[in-house]
């Protein structure tokens, strides 16, 4: 028998172990490839946008309203009563048109004891009247009596048989009598206004009274719509009270409220976007004056601030904006500095870094930090003079975490 043919017992042994060597091998490999992934610096998920070419510009919004540029009130010239409105706000109103009419004041009802009094008192300034009269006649009288014996002693006075102070004591007299008559007149006549005033303090008042004033017409001052009525019944009115507010709705400006540190940087002739005023497209004005005194504001938060006004004329056709009237709401935005056609990128992808700003481009899976020279800031973009091309691909808000290198996945 050849032995070499018979099995050694030790190969099965051999076979097993090589079997769970490689069982071991395997698992570690998978192991060590797992650890590898879990250690593996993970790709941060960014937002990106294309760097691009155009024109932007610096800005600055402001709330403003809209205003007549010449606005008319009338206002009641004397104490009246007004006669109750026909006209609605919007109608239209020409030179000339009467508008309002006022009346007279009527006098206040009498009751029966105030009736009682004037009664008393117009009988009194009666008995006044004819005591005045009586005295007149006396006066007179009096005067006549003295110019007679005056003119009696006169010629004798030239011939020498009466002194001459008799004669100066009959002109005395005279002058005396003479005054004295006149004063009665006076009297006379202040006591029969007196009967007047209390016989027409008993007679009724008011337009179907004895008043024979006419009642007094306001009448438009220019071409335009009614705007506003202070007013529509009929009510009485004191003098400068409003009754109506006039203008031509063709004629609006803007009026807006800015703080004074923005104010000094506006200047007339300057352009101006007017935005969400309730229709589109935007419409277009140009700074028309800025107001050279501020006022005092309390904002929202209840901060004090001193705030100009500054006056934007409407250069858009009128057929664009015919359906804005008076005190309407509308944003301003006023535009500062303009760069034409440059290359610019979003102001959330540029960060400081250094001494200067820099950005993070993508390219091929990973940011790249890159160096940039910036010009105009508007605000929202940001002009980009070197550094960029168009069409590159950059990280907006970079995470902390973002390193140059680092590998990024965009959604």
């Amino acid at each position: 028998m050849n032995t070499s043919d018979t099995p050694s017992p030790a190969s099965p042994r051999r076979h097993l172990t090589a079997a769970r060597l490689l069982r071991y091998g395997a698992v570690a490999a998978v192991l060590i490839a797992l650890a590898t992934m879990a250690l593996w610096p993970k790709a941060l998920r960014v937002d990106t946008a294309v760097v691009a070419r155009g024109d932007i510009a610096l800005t600055l919004e402001a709330e403003g309203r809209t205003r007549l540029r010449e606005r008319y009130t009338l206002t009641a010239p004397v104490a009246a009563i007004a006669r109750r409105l026909n006209l609605q706000p919007g109608d239209p109103v020409r030179v000339g048109q009467v508008l309002v009419t006022l009346d007279p004041v009527a006098a206040p009802t009498l009751d029966a004891r105030h009736r009682a009094e004037l009664v008393a008192q117009a009988a009194a300034a009666q008995a006044q009247t004819l005591a005045a009269q009586a005295e007149a006649r006396s006066a007179q009288a009096a005067a006549q009596l003295a110019l007679a014996e005056w003119q009696r002693l006169r010629p004798l006075a030239e011939q020498g048989m009466v002194s001459r102070e008799a004669l100066q004591r009959a002109a005395t007299a005279r002058d005396r009598a003479e005054l004295d008559a006149s004063g009665a007149g006076f009297r006379e006549a202040t006591a029969r206004h007196q009967l007047d005033a209390a016989r027409a303090a008993l007679r009724p008042g008011g337009p179907e009274g004895t008043s024979t004033r006419p009642g007094l017409t306001l009448r438009s001052p220019v071409d335009g719509v009614l705007l506003r009525r202070h007013f529509e019944s009929a009510r009485p009115v004191q003098a400068g009270d409003p009754l109506l507010d006039l203008g031509d709705p063709s004629a609006l400006e803007i009026e807006v409220d800015v703080l004074s540190a923005d104010a000094v940087r506006l200047n007339p002739g300057m352009p101006v976007d007017l935005l969400r005023w309730g229709g589109a497209p935007a419409l277009r004005g140009e700074v028309a004056r800025v107001e050279p005194g501020a006022f005092t504001k309390t904002s929202a938060l209840g901060v004090e601030e001193q705030r100009v006004w500054v006056i934007v004329r409407l250069l858009s056709p009128r057929a664009q904006w015919e359906r804005l009237g008076e005190a309407f709401r509308v944003n301003a935005r006023f535009v500062l500095q303009t760069a034409t056609d440059v290359t610019h990128v979003p102001a959330s992808a540029v960060f400081r870094h250094g001494e200067g700003w820099a950005v993070f481009r993508v390219s091929g899976g990973r940011a790249e930090r890159v160096a940039v020279a910036l010009g105009l800031n508007a605000g929202d973009q940001i002009e980009v003079r070197s550094g960029l091309a168009v069409g590159d691909a950059v990280v907006l808000h970079p995470p902390r975490e973002l390193g140059d290198s680092s590998r990024v996945v965009q959604p």
